[in-house]
């Protein structure tokens, strides 16, 4: 963090920045917590593609998941990049929990489960993505006629040494061949979190059991079917205990909102939906971590015939 970011964000909050310690955060900004020479820290994230987006998806999403405050939004730092700062909520990464693979993983599982679930209670008029602070959703063309069409693209830009020719090739068929099953959810509008991952939610074991403190990063957020966040949690669910996977599945299906019955096949749809996250990732530059581990679940995918 630049010393001229830290200027202007501690100018527009009123108080002085004493300190700033860099964060894990995602790859397309950077996190740091703030030490305020009055009241407690503040996070700040900077980067991302936009902030004012993101805190009006956060503020709707406040209804239905703990979900930090935005404090303040700058549309430009002093170091070129935009900033949103937040509350700084306490507790332990869900990913520093799962590597532990300590007790009582099955109830953290439920209600993991039950918070992604309750997302999915927002609602909005049609499926698309967000245009300005107002959320006003774009009209989309059906995601299963879309399907398709993203792989195509995202094989021929994903870097050679990532992926085989026929691996890209097998990639292109299998979502052309499990496209048509989203026809059954190319109108759902309900809001998705579209990146739900160990690494973005904050969790304390309290004295009545384990708790869910904030979901975080929403700037990848739209409007469709919650089955893709359910998909997203279990992307490398190879890597997550066993307990915790049976109580997030049984959780997430039945926490579905009352308006929105689950579908039998859900877990299904929720893997075909996760065709288009896991066609970007692999774009990504080589020595992208994440992406590496996309192109993995790829081949495995193509191998097998099937999105399992």
């Amino acid at each position: 963090m630049l010393p001229e970011e830290i200027h202007d964000i501690a100018a527009a909050l009123g108080r002085e920045v004493v300190a700033a310690r860099t964060l894990a955060g995602g790859f397309s900004h950077e996190t740091c917590l703030l030490t305020l020479a009055e009241g407690p820290p503040v996070v700040a994230r900077l980067g991302g593609p936009d902030p004012a987006v993101e805190a009006a998806v956060m503020a709707t999403a406040r209804r239905y998941a703990p979900v930090p405050h935005v404090l303040l939004v700058l549309p430009a730092t002093g170091g070129g990049r935009p900033a949103m700062v937040l509350e700084h909520v306490p507790g332990t990464l869900l990913s520093h929990v799962l590597a532990e693979d300590g007790a009582g993983l099955g109830a953290l599982g439920s209600e993991v489960g039950r918070v992604v679930a309750g997302i999915g209670a927002a609602t909005f008029d049609r499926p698309g993505f967000f245009s300005g602070q107002n959320l006003t959703v774009r009209p989309e063309r059906p995601w299963s006629k879309q399907l398709p069409e993203m792989a195509e693209t995202c094989m021929a830009a994903t870097p050679p040494s990532r992926l085989a020719p026929a691996t890209r090739e097998g990639w292109v068929e299998l979502c052309a061949a499990h496209a048509p099953a989203l026809v059954s959810v190319d109108d759902h509008a309900r809001l998705v979190h579209a990146d739900i991952n160990p690494k973005n939610l904050l969790v304390t074991l309290a004295r009545d059991g384990w708790r869910v403190d904030a979901v975080l990063d929403w700037e990848f957020s739209y409007v469709g079917c919650p089955y893709g966040d359910a998909a997203n949690m279990l992307r490398f669910g190879a890597d997550y205990p066993p307990a915790f996977l049976d109580g997030f599945r049984t959780a997430f299906a039945e926490h579905q909102p009352d308006d929105l019955p689950v579908a039998e096949d859900w877990a299904y749809l929720g893997r075909v939906l996760d065709m288009f996250a896991l066609s970007d990732l692999v774009t990504r530059p080589v020595g992208h971590p994440v992406a590496d581990q996309a192109a993995e679940q790829i081949r495995q995918w193509v191998a097998r015939g099937v999105p399992d």
